[in-house]
């Protein structure tokens, strides 16, 4: 018997909750050795402007290790704020098209 996999609809996945999309969109990105998606997504992230500012010089190194624990934060799904309906709309994206 041969088993077609389809791709989901849009509506079926706009119903999942974030957490879902993020969980389904980072493990085919995983799969695919997609740095790009992630990359795309750590830009979108609330505190990624404040992280890219750092400049990574000694007595920048505890805010620098704080925005590293808040983005790794955000990546896990804690904490989208307002980029939340733009990630949402990457990560469905991403499962449809790949």
């Amino acid at each position: 018997m041969l088993l077609v996999m389809t791709t989901p609809s849009f509506a079926e996945l706009d119903a999942l909750p974030t957490e879902e999309l993020r969980e389904r969109a980072f493990t085919r990105a995983r799969e695919r050795h997609d740095i790009g998606f992630f990359w795309s997504v750590f830009k979108h992230l609330p505190d990624a402007d404040e992280a890219a500012q750092l400049d990574g010089a000694p007595n920048s190194i505890g805010p620098t290790v704080d925005e590293a624990v808040a983005l790794w934060r955000e990546l896990e799904g804690h904490g989208y704020g307002d980029s939340e309906p733009l990630l949402r709309a990457a990560f469905i994206d991403y499962l449809q098209k790949h």
